[in-house]
């Protein structure tokens, strides 16, 4: 099946003094991790608990970072829910389970703990009759916080009067890893990290005040947590992404039409005015020509004609924007032939 493409916006930008306008697609990119169709049922595991060797170092981290009680631990549980919930909607997979069997990784706060043997991987499997692991790795959350002092006008009795306010403000970044265990090839399918920051602030008439308000931001760990968890999930779908393209309006009278056409929407209509213009006997015309119909061929969603016309208008007519929209469409190609894989599985 090939890229499937929709033009999202066939407005173009008005210049008098280009040659060209833009034209705005929607491309179904393939997913960034391919997975064997043989994977039918996943395990997935939480092993983000730093270990008992480094639990000296986790203290310590949770102390100079302002973290509250279990704040990892409430954050890690919600990523692998959200990560369940995302897998269970997307319907890739005949069966997802949650391993309720609480797993330590052995890497000190906030780095990936090594891998899995597959000794374990293989135990993980079996218990869960899975054909993959997908496992949450580290969970960590960082705080920063700095102070301020600012002048304020306070209400009182005797009416207002010039005053202090400490204003504490945070920012905390939740950081996650994850990888992917393939089980029969006993491979490690994808190993990803990403982070997600949050912003607190809070005021009080002293400083022990103004942080006071800070303390209670478990839940919005919790969220941040769940939707990193549905984030990673979406890597083993296909997404869509909004391109870009120059075409021709500039260089005859059919050009010109062939643009308002365009910018009606009428593509149909541009097309037929730009492949007149392919016999022009003027070169740097029938360039741009052939570059235009390789244009509608890759809107059309077929790439090989489009390589074939973009090859021509470079080829024959040494235009040198079809040079680089060859190689463009040679990725968009190679892509599809991986989308094509997965979207068989």
């Amino acid at each position: 099946m090939k890229i499937r493409m929709a033009i999202l916006l066939a407005a173009v930008i008005f210049s008098s003094c280009r040659s060209t306008n833009l034209v705005y697609l929607s491309v179904l990119e393939p997913a960034p991790v391919t997975i064997s169709p043989d994977i039918k049922t996943v395990a997935v595991i939480n092993r983000s608990a730093v270990s008992k060797q480094n639990n000296i170092a986790d203290v310590i981290d949770k102390v100079m970072t302002m973290e509250g009680p279990d704040l990892d631990k409430a954050g890690a549980e919600a990523s692998v829910n959200g990560l369940t919930d995302e897998l269970a909607r997307n319907n890739r997979f005949t069966a997802i389970r949650s391993s309720a069997t609480h797993f330590t990784g052995n890497a000190a706060p906030g780095f990936f703990p090594a891998p899995l043997s597959w000794d374990e991987v293989e135990k993980i499997c079996t218990e869960n009759h899975a054909d993959a692991v997908f496992s949450l790795e580290l969970f960590d959350t960082d705080s920063k916080i700095n102070y301020a002092v600012n002048q304020v006008s306070l209400k009182t009795p005797l009416g207002n009067i010039p005053g202090l306010e400490h204003q504490a403000n945070m920012q905390t970044l939740v950081k996650t890893g994850w990888r992917i265990y393939d089980r029969q090839g006993r491979n490690i399918i994808d190993e990803y990290s990403f982070g997600k920051s949050l912003n607190y602030s809070a005021k009080g008439i002293n400083p022990v005040v103004a942080a006071a308000g800070l303390i209670n931001r478990k839940e919005a760990v919790k969220e941040a947590g769940n939707q990193t968890g549905h984030t990673y999930a979406q890597r083993i779908l296909p997404y869509w992404i909004r391109v870009y393209r120059d075409y021709y309006v500039k260089g005859t009278d059919n050009f010109s039409v062939a643009c308002r056409m365009a910018r009606t929407g009428n593509w149909k209509g541009a097309e037929e005015l730009w492949f007149k213009e392919t016999s022009s006997a003027n070169g740097k015309i029938a360039g741009r020509a052939c570059y235009n119909m390789a244009i509608i061929s890759e809107i059309n969603g077929e790439l090989d004609k489009a390589i074939e016309w973009a090859k021509k208008s470079y080829e024959n007519y040494n235009n040198r924007l079809a040079l680089t929209y060859v190689n463009m469409l040679k990725n968009r190609k190679a892509n599809d032939t991986i989308l094509q894989d997965q979207q068989t599985q």
